[in-house]
């Protein structure tokens, strides 16, 4: 599957900022950690574009993995490293 066919998932994109406001967090702060800008992060969320290294920072973020947040992105038997999780 290319990022291209990857549908934009609203409710995801909100139970991600969901997740970060309990955490005290918000996609604006995650952005400045990662030296990008928050539409950077915001797109990836949103599924209208891929960053593997954006994708693991959110899923850490919000306490699971990429797999986990994002298994219509990456197969099951996927070589990507998993960083540890952020602790709440």
């Amino acid at each position: 599957m290319k990022y291209t066919d990857v549908p934009v998932d609203r409710a995801k994109h909100a139970r991600i900022k969901c997740e970060l406001e309990l955490r005290g967090l918000n996609l604006a702060a995650l952005a400045k950690e990662l030296g990008v800008g928050a539409s950077a992060v915001s797109s990836v969320s949103l599924g209208k574009s891929r960053s593997e290294r954006i994708e693991k920072h959110l899923a850490s973020a919000v306490g699971q993995t990429v797999l986990e947040l994002f298994p219509e992105r990456y197969p099951q038997n996927s070589d990507i490293e998993e960083e540890p999780q952020m602790q709440s």
